[in-house]
């Protein structure tokens, strides 16, 4: 390691895989390296101890194969789907996580290795990493969003992740954007419900079916066997080929994401909101409807002093956020 950099350690745990990531942190200049990263499939059928119990496997190994003694790790970070508790360090029982109920993981991990560990959501792990590395740098006000399976967010208002008073600040997903509309958050016309990629899916077997009813020839679903196969990865291809339904679904996904949008620019007046996954993929199909939306919705003020853009961490953005976790707050 150069001198004047740290180590760090990186737990990313998701439901279908988890990796741990060395990282190499500069102070000063507020950069970070990853050094050096390990993967494994979550396996969550064989319970909660065999997928912890790997991660101690994972942290072991990348720190003998980088020789890295564990007294020079300043700290570690840990990125998890909520519900979660981050000032105790607790998982709450996420519901892509089976059998993870009120799991002090920190506490694990800092009484196995010794060393500080910090939790926090993943939207709000990516809030930080954005923040600090990527396409929000600079900024004071910032809002993350998710727009993958889900739609969470991350704020950073006034300088510092805010989360609320119990840790459940940033569940915009649950916001509603219209009495009907795709599922999300168990909520019909939600945010996550037309702003997902399980809500794109959903708008578009509704679309689908509409027109395999009336007789028409969809070009990316050849009957109704088919139906329940489709995704939002499916029809933006279908869209990027030019395919009229597949246009209007995500036009109809970006309209909505306009108006989510729009209440966040009102009720948070960041200067930037940085959005991430399906978004970073297909803006040229979302971006026009939801520009529309918001000149039309946002109060104009608020709106002139805030840019929408891609998260500028790309596929690599779960590695740095669990990196940002260990140490936010400190820089």
């Amino acid at each position: 390691m150069s001198v004047g950099r740290e180590n760090i350690l990186g737990v990313d745990i998701g439901g279908t895989k988890c990796a741990v990531i060395l990282g190499s942190l500069d102070r000063t200049r507020v950069e970070i390296e990853i050094v050096d990263r390990t993967t494994f499939l979550t396996e969550t059928s064989r319970g909660k101890d065999y997928t912890i119990g790997r991660i101690f496997e994972g942290i072991d190994g990348i720190l003998q194969r980088n020789m890295v003694e564990i007294t020079a790790v300043k700290g570690i970070g840990i990125s998890c789907g909520g519900p979660l508790d981050s000032k105790r360090g607790l998982v709450l029982s996420p519901p892509n996580l089976p059998g993870w109920d009120s799991v002090p993981i920190a506490d694990m991990l800092e009484k196995r290795y010794g060393v500080k560990a910090k939790l926090q959501n993943d939207a709000n792990a990516c809030a930080l990493a954005e923040w600090k590395f990527g396409a929000g740098r600079g900024t004071q006000n910032m809002i993350f969003l998710t727009f993958g399976t889900g739609m969470g967010a991350g704020l950073i208002l006034g300088g510092r992740l805010y989360e609320g008073t119990n840790g459940m600040a940033g569940e915009v997903g649950h916001l509603r954007l219209d009495s009907n509309g795709p599922v999300g958050f168990g909520k019909a016309g939600s945010f996550e419900g037309y702003c997902s990629g399980g809500g794109i899916a959903q708008l578009a077997r509704s679309k689908v079916l509409e027109k395999v009813q009336m007789g028409e020839v969809v070009s990316f679903c050849s009957g109704m066997d088919e139906l329940e196969r489709l995704d939002a990865k499916r029809v933006a291809e279908a869209a990027n080929a030019g395919d009229p339904l597949a246009l209007e679904i995500y036009a109809i996904s970006g309209k909505y994401l306009g108006k989510g949008l729009s209440l966040l620019i009102d009720a948070f007046n960041p200067e930037r909101i940085v959005i991430g996954s399906i978004f970073t993929r297909c803006r040229h199909l979302l971006w026009p409807e939801a520009e529309k939306a918001i000149e039309q919705e946002a109060i104009s003020h608020n709106r002139s002093v805030c840019s929408v853009v891609c998260a500028g961490l790309g596929e690599s953005i779960g590695d740095y956020a669990a990196l940002a976790v260990a140490f936010a707050g400190e820089l």
